[in-house]
């Protein structure tokens, strides 16, 4: 049996590898910080956006039963078309709430997603840094 000839590395290679480990490591880092900060102010937004459309759902839910109760009161064409209008304005609010709770549930799981990710480059970040540190003591 032959043996294969094994390259042997050399020590520059080895040195540009870590470099570039490194700068990867710490692009890693800087794209978590603003992927965070990106993902958390859209968060932010659509929970105030879910907040706003749940509140004008509850007060068209309102606004048509009161408006049902005049149509059977007073079966006039106003009060007909005043209860249309309201059902067709809470039917677009619905659908624009269950879009935006969809959106929010979807930038909820890749922010904790996201969160992970930037802790654990973190941490490597900063074991790194004390690797070298301890490994750059004069003895």
């Amino acid at each position: 049996m032959a043996k294969s000839k094994r390259v042997i590395a050399k020590s520059a290679a080895v040195t540009k590898n870590i470099e570039t480990a490194l700068a990867s490591l710490s692009t890693a880092c800087v794209a978590g910080d603003n992927a965070v900060a990106k993902r958390g102010k859209d968060g932010k937004a659509l929970a105030a956006a879910t907040k706003r459309l749940s509140r004008k759902r509850t007060i068209l839910a309102k606004r048509k039963q009161l408006s049902a109760k005049r149509a059977k009161a007073a079966p006039s064409g106003e009060t007909r078309k005043a209860l249309r209008a309201v059902i067709k304005e809470l039917a677009t609010t619905k659908t624009q709430l269950v879009k935006a709770r969809a959106a929010k549930g979807v930038n909820a799981v890749e922010l904790a997603a996201l969160k992970a990710a930037q802790r654990r480059a973190t941490a490597y970040a900063k074991a790194i840094a004390h690797a070298e540190k301890s490994l750059n003591k004069k003895r």
